[in-house]
Formats: structure tokens, sequence, C-alpha cells
């Protein structure tokens, strides 16, 4: 029985195009919160590393789900971990 959740999956596929500093960075401290069959929500430590996926990696995470062969819509939700108070 295997732990791995399908955002690990997508994860293995990042991780083999990206930098390894690169990876840590942006994709480190994600963790998928849910799994709905057509949508994979994750979270991520603020809403700057939530943009700056979206922004710079959407095409990455494309490839990722098409290598898997399975088409779903993957949600980021900033989760405030890390983030300064105002």
């Amino acid at each position: 029985m295997s732990d791995r959740t399908y955002w690990d999956q997508i994860l293995n596929e990042l991780r083999v195009a990206l930098m390894p500093e690169e990876f840590r960075r942006w994709f480190g401290d994600s963790a998928q919160a849910s799994d709905s069959g057509d949508q994979v929500t994750v979270w991520v430590p603020s809403e700057t590393v939530r943009r700056h996926i979206r922004t710079h990696y959407q095409d990455l995470l494309e490839r990722a789900l098409a290598n898997l062969g399975r088409h779903v819509e993957i949600r980021f939700v900033a989760t405030g971990v890390g983030e300064d108070e105002e």
C-alpha cells in the first residue's frame, strides 16, 4: 500500500525538470489537501508562492499531468504559513 498522493506523483515529474534549489524553493512546502477526482487541491505556504507557481510553472504542470495521463485541475490554496502579519 502506498501513501503517495497524486500531488507526490506530479512532484516527481517536476523534480526531474527543475534545478534542486528551484524545486525546493517553490514546491518544497506544498502538500496535497484533497483529491475530488477532477480537482486536486494543493496547499502552498503563501499567496506569493501560489502566484509564482501559476505564473512560471503552469506549462510544466500541464506537461506533468499529461505524462501521468490524468486530466485534473490543480487548485493552489495559500495557507499563510510563514506570512508576515501586516
